[in-house]
This record gives C-alpha cells, structure tokens and sequence, in this order.
C-alpha cells in the first residue's frame, strides 16, 4: 500500500501554487487557499503520472475551474474536446451523462466520474422506453435529443443537440417537425428560432426552473435598468423574455468577455458568475445564487480520490454506447460543415 500523501500547506506548496492562486484570488478568499492549495498540487501533479485531463462544466466551483482543470467550457465543448484528446484517462468534472459522453466518443480510454451520483434532472426526465413510445406516437419524425440524457436516451435518437447548437442542428433535419426533447423550455425557445414545428417533452432543469421573469424586473427596477441581463434557453419562457441576450453557457461566456458590459445578472447556474468574474475584472457580477446541488458533489478531494485509485470508472454497454455514438457524432458533424 503506497504511503498517504501529505496534504500540509508547506512553505513548498505555497511558492508552487502561488501563480495559480494569482489567477484566483479576486473570487477565491486567501483564508480559503491553505485548504485548496495542498490538494491542487496533489492533482496537478498525479495528473502527469497518469497522462490524466480534467475535463470541468463551466458550472464546477472556481477552485476546480481555475486550478485544476485543463478544457472548460459547456456540454457541447467538452463532448468536442472528449473525442479529440490524446490523454489516456479522462476526469469529468461535471454530471453523469457527460462522463458517459465521454466514454462514448473515447471508448479506449479510462473515465473518471470522482462523485457518480453527480446526476442531472433533466436526464432523470425521459428514458429509453419513453423515447420509443414517442416514436411510435410521431412515425418518421425525427429525434433531437438534448446531450443532458442518459447513453441509453441518446441511443434511441437521430441526433444530439445542446443549448449552443440545438437551432443549427434542428434545421440541418429533415421534414417540418421535429421531436426536441427532453427539456421543454430549450423546444420552446428553439420554436421562436426555427421554421419548424417543434414539439416538446415537459422535463426541465431544477436550476434555470427556478428563475421567474419576475425576479428579473425586480432587479431592472433595483439597478434603475442599468444591467444587462444574460439568461440560459434552460429558463421559463417568461424569463427569456426579459432577458437582454439568451444564450448557452460558452455563448454567454463570449458575450461577457466581447461585450464587457458594466453590471451583468447571468440567469444560470451562479458559480458561472463567478468563474466569469475572475477573468473579467471590469465587469459586475450581480449573482442570484442558484446552485447545481449535482455539480457540487465534485470535489478537489474526490478528484485526488479518483486520481489516486482510478475509480470510479465509468462504463457503457458497448450495444447502447454504438447506437448513441451515432446520435453524438451526426451532431459534432454538424458543427464540422
């Protein structure tokens, strides 16, 4: 059994990580960096032991983010970045579906999910019989199916989509109607963008649902209209219609950073405001804290955990992981032409 690592905050660790903590230290407090800084180091460093990358959510805490992680960015990002790596292990720091989206396009290589009921509500929404049923009910339409789905989802359907891509690869389909499930606000904002007919699944994401169109002027009135306001397709209709820009999260995150808006309210997951802000100085993060309890079961700790054993590995049945590979590939291809 090999020895426990020293996680001590040593004179060692804090030169080491100072230049990280450099990066970090308008959104991470000081007090906090002894607890962060001995674990960061131990990660960084099993990382080049194992040809390991950690692949991390926009959503993940910046601890994680800004100090461990080597591709951020958005669901459709990381299933990119996932089939283009070279690395032979794979940490996903970020929910269940996206591990398995990973181990889909990289079936080779070892994934690591460090906290495995890291789940989603939206995948929790539709399952693989749900997916048949709806087929059988809409003969010949095709199926676009959110990337916030199980492997087994994603087998039963003609393509994926993500909040950054769902519009362009609807219209790429055949016919006048398509199936855009399971999230029924992401079919009803792709509705408003489309010539198509688009009909919905009523599953929804207990993050974005949770937002109200008016909380939204409750804050236009608080800051006397001087905000921009930045909401995720995710939220309620009456949400999108109070927003400034509607945008998925790397869309979002390009708006910010090209725009550089005085007081931006980003109408998401909130440690995204505050992953944004470290890199964005100018700009005031107004943050209606509403938190993914999913993406806050990855941990520094479990990561090194994971690192350490190489456990837990995520795994799809090869029948169910052929068929979805499908659905994810015709969707990446679409973003190719």
């Amino acid at each position: 059994m090999s020895a426990p690592l020293d996680l001590s905050y040593s004179p060692e660790v804090a030169e080491a990580t100072k230049p990280i903590y450099d990066r970090v230290k308008g959104v991470i407090p000081e007090v906090e960096w002894p607890f962060h800084a001995p674990l960061v180091a131990a990660i960084n460093r099993l990382k080049k032991e194992r040809n390991a990358v950690i692949l991390a959510h926009n959503y993940q805490a910046p601890e994680i983010f800004h100090t461990v992680a080597d591709i951020v960015g958005d669901s459709l990002l990381l299933a990119r970045k996932a089939a283009e790596t070279d690395a032979d292990v794979i940490v996903l720091a970020g929910v269940h579906f996206m591990a398995e989206t990973a181990k889909i396009l990289s079936p080779e290589k070892t994934v690591l999910m460090p906290a495995m009921d890291a789940g989603c509500s939206l995948a929790d929404s539709i399952t693989a019989a749900d997916v048949r049923l709806l087929r059988e009910r809409y003969p010949g339409v095709p199926i676009a199916t959110y990337v916030n789905t199980s492997a087994a989802v994603k087998a039963e359907s003609d393509v994926c989509i993500t909040s950054g891509n769902a519009v362009e690869v609807i219209n790429s389909l055949p016919g006048d109607e398509v199936l855009c499930i399971p999230d029924e606000y992401l079919a009803k904002w792709v509705a408003t963008q489309t010539t198509k007919k688009v009909i919905a699944w009523k599953g929804h994401c207990e993050v974005h649902e949770r937002f109200t169109g008016e909380q939204l002027k409750a804050y236009r009135t608080q800051f006397k209209g001087d905000i921009t306001i930045i909401a995720h397709p995710e939220c309620p209709p009456d949400v999108l219609a109070e927003a400034d820009f509607v945008g998925s999260t790397a869309k979002m995150q390009d708006y910010v950073e090209g725009q550089q808006p005085k007081r931006v309210l980003l109408i998401t997951e909130c440690s995204m405001a505050d992953n944004l802000a470290a890199t964005n100085p100018a700009v005031e993060f107004v943050r209606p804290c509403n938190l993914c309890p999913h993406m806050r079961r990855i941990t520094l700790s479990n990561i090194l955990e994971s690192l350490q054993t190489m456990q837990p590995q995520v795994h799809v049945d090869p029948a169910i992981a052929g068929r979805a590979r499908q659905a994810v590939e015709r969707m990446l291809e679409v973003g190719k032409k």
